[in-house]
């Protein structure tokens, strides 16, 4: 066993026993220069930019931009470096590998089965994480309990297998309108697909509004039916399928 999973359960009591903001501070301190977070710009990561940002917590803020993206989310990724004066770090797909598949496949070529999409999610989101996170010991997300099946089976600190490093969730516990009733109180900034329905916003072409009592990621992939909506970044699927021979 590594030192770094050796530390997996005093971590998961730290982060349980400190306040969301003492507890990223702590493991600031713990690791320093090796604790990051990746922001999609929804409301839960709004709230953790925000802890790290007002709070002058050195931890890495970075995002992906797939290419696809809402303009909505484009607006709040403006606002935020504005409020917060900033310049939240950006990884992007590699041009080349993108290429070849909307050139063998076409640009929606995600409706055709889920191992395409799957794909483009590898290629535009996977891939340009995977190199976002290297020499990173701590890796911060926002995923909630309440927002699957498939989460809800997870614990606030887990271990990442397949990158070797430690994931945690520090809005883990709280319920979406705590998450809501920050955003108002702080005046954080939040996309405003969040008003219409969208309460899991990705890709554009991949994200539509849900119905008031259904499942939060119920709106990711709809075409795909009942299946449990993720993208492979909160997973344990290998990191790149090995028929994805582009």
């Amino acid at each position: 066993m590594s030192e770094l999973k050796k530390r997996l359960e005093e971590i998961n009591q730290a982060m349980q026993s400190m306040t969301v903001a003492d507890g990223l501070r702590w493991l600031a301190e713990q690791f320093p220069g090796a604790v990051c977070y990746s922001t999609a710009f929804g409301l839960e990561g709004q709230v953790i930019s925000h802890f790290i940002f007002k709070n002058k917590i050195p931890v890495k803020v970075f995002t992906i931009d797939t290419g696809r993206q809402f303009q909505e989310t484009y607006n709040v990724w403006k606002a935020t470096n504005e409020k917060y004066g900033v310049n939240i770090e950006t990884y992007y797909p590699q041009t080349d590998r993108l290429q070849n598949m909307l050139q063998q496949k076409g640009p929606n070529s995600f409706y055709n089965s889920v191992e395409d999409r799957k794909e483009c999610c590898y290629l535009r989101k996977l891939e340009p994480l995977n190199r976002a996170l290297q020499g990173q010991k701590i890796w911060l997300s926002g995923v909630r309990a309440t927002q699957s099946s498939n989460r809800a089976e997870k614990t606030q600190v887990e271990w990442d297998e397949k990158r070797g490093l430690i994931k945690v969730y520090p809005l883990f516990y709280w319920s979406a309108e705590e998450v809501k009733d920050m955003i108002r109180s702080e005046s954080i900034p939040y996309n405003e697909l969040s008003d219409k329905g969208f309460l899991s916003i990705g890709c554009a072409p991949c994200t539509r509004a849900v119905r008031t009592g259904d499942n939060e990621r119920s709106g990711r992939w709809w075409w795909e039916g009942n299946t449990e909506k993720e993208c492979g970044i909160h997973t344990n699927e290998a990191s790149q399928p090995g028929n994805w021979t582009i």
